[in-house]
């Protein structure tokens, strides 16, 4: 008895056994499984040259042909025979339209690259022949925003050009992307396409209409040396008053004539001067807005202060939700507006939306906020909550055909426009 015992394991090593062999089960399977997975995946990149050639309707049409056989090898029924097979003869006859070496030299042009809505822009579709025998007549493809442009190409000797010029709509503020073109081979029923990429994308960049506005606009930065502020300072240009030297001052802010006439030594202080900082941020939720055509009214706005400002040389900070647009010139602060979406549920507030979003932000001497009809009086005044008291508050708030109007709540000023016409008629009247 006491042999057996002995001979036999302990239940803790039972235990300790058991899993490891568990282990081991476990990481030979998971390395079988991922044998399996590359083989396959290896598989599939071979495949892909055959594979891809056939397009939605192809793969759709081969299925219906291999259910017809199995139908028919099972019943009996020969309509199902003659429609598999059907099916396949025209999966045959169309892989004769995809061979033939396409070699082209493609280019798109757009004129001009830069437009203001509802103004004018042609494309332009060129198609060389590369190769040295005439090629075979094809099809390119050119998706231009979100249409699809189609041009039949002839056949064309070695170095021969085909041209073709389409128009891009521009009824409203956008980025359209044009391309890439692509030639298409394949059969009329369209089973197989056999497509080759010739170009990259070109973008057209659709401007908002702006407002020529007058320069230094709403008298809000006038001094291009910077605006004095009511924070006293050490160090600065704006003299404001002699008090008594303190431990640490600096001896070349000691004003000698004073100390002599008084007994003791005076330093100067000064009035803070700040150089001229304005940051623009407009709330882009699709709740603050009445329609559409309001929401572009806002980014006109927006656009048409923005691009004035820079061109005044004042430095400025212009955010959205989803995008903080650059400001080194007024044609790519235009371009970025072009891309300014509506947005749905990015914060919770437009508070927390401008906290963050100006955070990093140098500090500002003023503020402009951008908003549509819908959004509260209130929501405006919590944006003023965030900035210290030496920056000044306006808040535009876009209303689609109501009255341009200014009033002040709270000591912000609240600025109604209801046409982009009335923006620098309404902005002349602005002071801090």
């Amino acid at each position: 008895m006491s042999g057996e015992s002995t001979a036999r394991p302990a239940p803790s090593q039972a235990r300790i056994a058991f899993r490891s062999t568990g282990r081991a089960v476990a990481a030979s399977a998971r390395s079988i499984a991922a044998r399996v997975s590359s083989a396959v995946q290896g598989g599939a990149r071979l495949a892909a040259p055959v594979t891809g050639v056939v397009s939605p309707t192809g793969w759709l049409v081969l299925a219906a042909a291999v259910v017809s056989l199995v139908l028919a090898w099972s019943f009996g029924w020969i309509e199902f025979a003659f429609l598999g097979f059907t099916l396949l003869a025209a999966l045959l006859i169309a892989v004769a339209f995809v061979f033939g070496r396409m070699n082209f030299r493609v280019g798109i042009e757009l004129q001009p690259s830069r437009v203001v809505a509802g103004e004018r822009a042609l494309g332009r579709l060129v198609v060389a022949n590369a190769g040295t025998r005439v090629s075979t007549p094809s099809r390119v493809e050119l998706p231009v925003g979100a249409g699809l442009a189609e041009f039949v190409m002839p056949a064309l000797p070695p170095e021969a050009e085909h041209e073709e010029l389409f128009a891009v709509p521009t009824s409203r503020r956008a980025v359209i992307v044009a391309g890439p073109a692509i030639s298409v081979r394949g059969d009329q029923l369209g089973l197989l396409r056999r497509i080759v990429r010739w170009t990259d994308p070109v973008e057209l960049f659709v401007h908002p209409v702006t407002a020529r506005l007058q320069p230094s606009a709403a008298g809000l930065m006038r001094d291009l040396e910077g605006e004095i502020t009511k924070t006293i300072t050490n160090n600065d240009i704006s003299f404001h008053a002699l008090r008594a030297y303190e431990p640490g001052d600096a001896l070349r802010n000691v004003h000698w004539r004073t100390s002599a006439r008084t007994g003791q030594l005076m330093v100067r202080q000064y009035e803070e001067t700040r150089r001229s900082q304005l940051t623009l941020v407009q709330t882009t939720e699709r709740r603050h807005y009445a329609s559409d055509d309001e929401f572009e009214l806002g980014v006109s706005v927006l656009a048409s202060i923005a691009v004035q400002v820079i061109r005044d040389g004042t430095r400025l900070a212009v955010v959205t939700e989803g995008l903080a647009l650059r400001t080194a010139t007024p044609t790519s602060l235009l371009d970025d507006t072009s891309r300014i979406e509506p947005a749905s549920g990015a914060f919770p507030s437009v508070r927390e939306f401008v906290r963050d979003a100006t955070k990093r932000l140098p500090a500002p001497s003023v503020v402009i906020a951008v908003s549509g009809s819908q959004m509260p009086v209130a929501e405006f005044r919590s944006i003023e909550t965030i900035f210290s008291a030496d920056t000044m508050m306006v808040a535009l708030r876009v209303e689609l055909g109501a009255p341009s109007r200014l009033s002040r709540v709270a000591g912000a000023v609240v600025v109604t426009v209801g046409d982009l016409a009335d923006l620098s008629r309404i902005m002349r009247r602005v002071r801090p």
